[in-house]
């Protein structure tokens, strides 16, 4: 089983991605790892700005689906379960549903959301909550396949979890998802 992994920024997809690796012992792909990979071959800095640039232009020299194109061939290379984080535009979601895979969707209110990445403290995560909506907003293209559109690719989400809860309440509902895709959500 491969799942795709999409949401929100600060939704929780890093909490259900490691779940899955650390319970299910599902193996792990980052576009995220990915495309700073890419950053630091182009000898950018690692922040918001030039995720977004690269990601982008990624899709735009290679076609809107080559970031999964890659993850997802590294997912079928490896067998067994796998989870790749994190879809980022429609394309990307659709290709992943083509390939057999299923896409699970992670959403919060935008005040928790903030509050969470806040608390993660990424390299990419250092701005006032004003900056972060902003950035949501500048991320939405709907109207462009070669651009990040996060709240439509969680609009094509097979399931979607609203993680507003506590984290093991999330891990419930992630259980509740297996049992709706797998024949043994305890493996």
């Amino acid at each position: 089983m491969i799942i795709g992994l999409t949401g929100s920024f600060g939704a929780g997809k890093g909490v259900v991605s490691d779940y899955l690796v650390d319970t299910k012992k599902f193996a792990h792909f980052s576009a995220r790892t990915f495309i700073i990979a890419e950053i630091e071959r182009r000898g950018l800095p690692i922040d918001r700005n030039s995720m977004i640039e690269v990601a982008n232009d990624l899709r735009h020299t290679y076609g809107p689906t080559y970031i999964f194109e890659q993850l997802v061939a590294m997912a079928k290379e490896h067998g067994g379960n796998c989870v790749v984080e994190s879809i980022r535009a429609v394309a990307e979601a659709r290709y992943m549903q083509e390939q057999g895979g299923v896409v699970l969707g992670v959403d919060a209110p935008p005040e928790l959301r903030y509050e969470r990445i806040v608390k993660r403290g990424s390299e990419t995560d250092h701005v006032t909550f004003d900056e972060w909506r902003a950035q949501e907003v500048r991320e939405s293209n709907p109207d462009d396949p070669t651009k990040q559109d996060i709240f439509g690719a969680l609009k094509e989400s097979d399931v979607i979890i609203q993680n507003d809860g506590t984290v093991p309440e999330l891990h419930t509902k992630i259980e509740e998802f297996l049992a709706l895709y797998t024949n043994d959500a305890a493996t």
